[in-house]
């Protein structure tokens, strides 16, 4: 997804279990959004909210973020220097997404939303991630429309469905409420063009529990995405 708009995220390592298989998925992905956006999901030993006001302490952490991404690093191994917790109670896991069946490279991912903690500011580790900006939901979707930026359909269908909230605790209300089912989209591809479905469009039956959103179709025109 080069020069896409994308949330943070990446895969599950074997280090990530360290709390046992089950917390996996949510240890990388606060690890995933340290790395990418230097927004940890943790607490001081005495429960303190992280804040990195410190130069000392921000530069410190700073320094973890591409040591875990080469993975001289794990997560556990922040944990245990710092003395910290992770928040994971803090993430709300609200979507499941598959890659289609005719893609090389797949992917089985769970979309996690979270209240950014404050005093920390988000900045992209102008690695695996090149630029970063916070998006009113709404304000994505029409710059995509303006071909300013390019959204891969679940980040769009997902900011389509955040777009209704004006509040936060509303969102996490709406996600801790959701039944989460598997969502793989259809693939539909001849001469004319090469087009992806979600459940709910005529060529694609709907799946119980999962919210059909306004676009159903996606067609792919020179390198993106675009709803249909």
């Amino acid at each position: 997804m080069g020069g896409a708009h994308v949330f943070p995220g990446g895969r599950v390592d074997p280090a990530d279990a360290w709390l046992g298989d089950e917390k996996a998925y949510d240890v990388a992905a606060v690890r995933e959004l340290f790395e990418e956006a230097g927004v940890l999901l943790a607490t001081r030993a005495n429960g303190a909210a992280i804040e990195f006001a410190d130069p000392e302490e921000a530069a410190r952490y700073r320094n973890y973020r591409p040591a875990l991404a080469n993975a001289s690093l794990t997560m556990r191994d922040v944990v245990e220097r710092e003395d910290i917790a992770l928040t994971l109670d803090a993430l709300t896991w609200f979507a499941h997404w598959v890659t289609p069946e005719i893609e090389i490279k797949r992917f089985d991912t769970r979309f996690f939303l979270a209240v950014a903690p404050a005093g920390q500011h988000p900045v992209h580790d102008d690695s695996e991630t090149t630029h970063s900006e916070w998006l009113d939901p709404a304000d994505a979707v029409e710059r995509c429309r303006r071909d300013e930026i390019a959204l891969p359909p679940p980040t769009w269908t997902t900011l389509r469905m955040l777009a209704k909230f004006r509040r936060i605790d509303e969102v996490l209300a709406w996600a801790r409420s959701r039944r989460v089912v598997r969502v793989q989209p259809g693939f539909i591809k001849n001469d004319q063009m090469t087009m992806l479905t979600l459940p709910g469009d005529p060529t694609y039956p709907a799946i119980e529990g999962f919210e059909t959103p306004q676009e159903t179709r996606f067609i792919l025109a020179e390198g993106r995405w675009r709803p249909a």
